[in-house]
C-alpha cells in the first residue's frame, strides 16, 4: 500500500509539471488538453474533484437547521389532531392533572395563540380582506343562520331530550372560536379573513345569541356586552396588532421564528382544550353515544356544508377552507359558560362540554386534511 502511495504521489506531481511546462508554452488551451491526457492515462487528475466533491458535501449542512426544524415543524401540525385527543383523554383520565391551568393561564394561552397568528400577518392582509366584505358576510350567515338550524335538526333526528336538544342549539347560536384562526394557518388558508370572520361572529354573538336561542327554545339569555367586548379586544385584537407591530418592524426576525408559530398555537390551543375538558370531565363522560354523534355531526356538517357553499359562490380555495374550518369551530367553552349561567337545567350544558372535545378534533382534521391537499390558489373570494 505504502509503494501504491509512492507512486500515485510521484505521479500526481508529474501531473503538476506536465500542466505548468504547458502553461508557460502553449497558452490556455493546452494545459486543459494535458490535464486531459493525464486523466486518460491514468496520471491523477482524480485527486483534484475529490476536493470538491469533499467542498460541494459540506454546503448543505450548513441550511439543514432551518430545514430540518421547518419539517419538523410541519410533521407536528400535520399531528394536530393527534395531539389534541391526547390533551383531551389527559384531562378525562385525570382532570386534577389540570388544576394549575387557571384562568389567567388561560387566558395567556389564549392571547399566546393569537399573537403567533399576528406575526404572520400585515397591515394589507386585512386591507385586502376588508376591501371585499362577501366572505365575512356570508361566514356571518352561516354561523347564525345554518348552524342553529342544523342543531336543531340534528337534536331532533336523534331524538334527544329537551335539556341536550337546548344545549346542542345553544353552541349552534354561539361565535366562532379563536383556535380557528391557527387551524386556518395550519389550512394554508387565509389567517386575516380568519380573525376578521371571528372577531365579526364574537360581535355579533351580543345580539343574535339572545334573539336565537329566544327563537329556538324559548329562553332569552342575555350576555355581557360589556365584558365579551373587552375580553375580545385584550384577548385577540391586541396580540394580533402587536404581532403585526413585530412584523413590520422586525420582518428578518419574524421570518425565522415563523416555523415557531404553529408549534406555540398547537401547545397552546391542546392546553385549551384539555383545560375546558378538565372541568367538565363527568358529564362528558356520563354522555349517551346519541349526544357525542349529535355533537361530532354538527361540527362536520357544518364545516363541510360551508365549504361547498363558498365554492358554488365562486370563492377559491384559500376562503372555502378559511370559511369551512371557521364555521365549523364554535366557541364551545362559551357556551358552557352561558348554558351554566343561563339555564337551570343542568343537562343544558353537557352538550358544550362534549363539543369542546368535538369541535377540537373535527377543526384541527380538516386544517390537516385541506394542509395534505396542497395550497389553495388565490388569497380572497368574491
Amino acid at each position: 500500500m505504502m509503494k501504491i502511495a509512492l507512486l500515485l504521489a510521484l505521479a500526481g506531481t508529474a501531473g503538476a509539471m506536465h500542466v505548468r511546462v504547458g502553461a508557460r508554452l502553449g497558452g490556455g488551451a493546452r494545459p486543459a488538453l494535458l490535464v486531459r491526457r493525464a486523466a486518460r492515462i491514468g496520471a491523477p487528475a482524480a485527486p483534484r474533484p475529490l476536493a470538491s466533491s469533499a467542498a460541494s458535501a459540506a454546503v448543505p449542512a450548513e441550511p439543514s437547521g432551518p430545514g430540518a426544524f421547518a419539517r419538523f415543524s410541519e410533521l407536528f401540525s400535520n399531528l394536530f389532531p393527534l395531539w389534541t385527543v391526547l390533551s383531551a383523554g389527559i384531562a378525562l383520565k385525570a382532570p386534577q392533572s389540570l388544576a394549575w391551568f387557571s384562568t389567567s393561564f388561560f387566558t395567556g394561552a389564549l392571547a399566546m395563540l393569537m399573537l403567533s397568528m399576528g406575526i404572520t400577518l400585515t397591515v394589507d392582509d386585512f386591507k385586502r380582506v376588508l376591501s371585499r366584505p362577501g366572505p365575512v358576510g356570508l361566514g356571518f350567515v352561516l354561523c347564525y343562520g345554518m348552524m342553529p338550524l342544523l342543531a336543531l335538526a340534528i337534536a331532533k333526528a336523534l331524538a334527544l331530550p329537551a335539556p341536550l336538544t337546548a344545549g346542542l342549539v345553544l353552541i349552534g347560536c354561539i361565535n366562532g372560536g379563536q383556535a380557528s384562526n391557527l387551524c386556518t394557518y395550519i389550512a394554508r388558508g387565509d389567517v386575516a379573513l380568519s380573525v376578521i370572520m371571528t372577531t365579526s361572529t364574537t360581535i355579533g354573538v351580543l345580539g343574535m345569541t339572545p334573539l336565537l336561542c329566544q327563537w329556538l327554545l324559548g329562553t332569552m339569555v342575555p350576555v355581557d356586552a360589556r365584558g365579551i367586548a373587552e375580553s375580545t379586544a385584550q384577548v385577540v385584537l391586541a396580540p394580533i396588532v402587536v404581532g403585526m407591530g413585530l412584523n413590520k418592524l422586525f420582518p428578518k426576525t419574524v421570518k425565522q421564528i415563523e416555523p415557531f408559530c404553529p408549534i406555540v398555537g398547537v401547545i397552546a390551543t391542546c392546553l385549551l382544550v384539555g383545560s375546558s375538558v378538565a372541568q367538565v370531565a363527568g358529564p362528558i363522560l356520563n354522555a349517551g353515544l346519541p349526544l357525542q354523534l349529535g355533537a361530532a355531526l354538527l361540527h362536520t356538517i357544518g364545516g363541510l356544508a360551508s365549504y361547498l357553499l363558498f365554492k358554488a359562490s365562486g370563492s377559491d380555495e384559500k376562503v372555502s377552507r378559511t370559511a369551512a374550518i371557521e364555521t365549523s369551530m364554535k366557541s364551545s367553552a362559551f357556551g358552557f359558560l352561558l348554558a351554566k349561567l343561563h339555564f337551570g337545567e343542568y343537562l343544558v350544558r353537557v352538550p358544550a362540554a362534549v363539543s369542546v372535545v368535538w369541535m377540537a378534533v373535527i377543526g384541527s382534521s380538516l386544517a390537516v386534511v385541506f394542509r395534505l391537499m396542497g395550497d389553495g390558489s388565490g388569497s380572497t373570494g368574491k
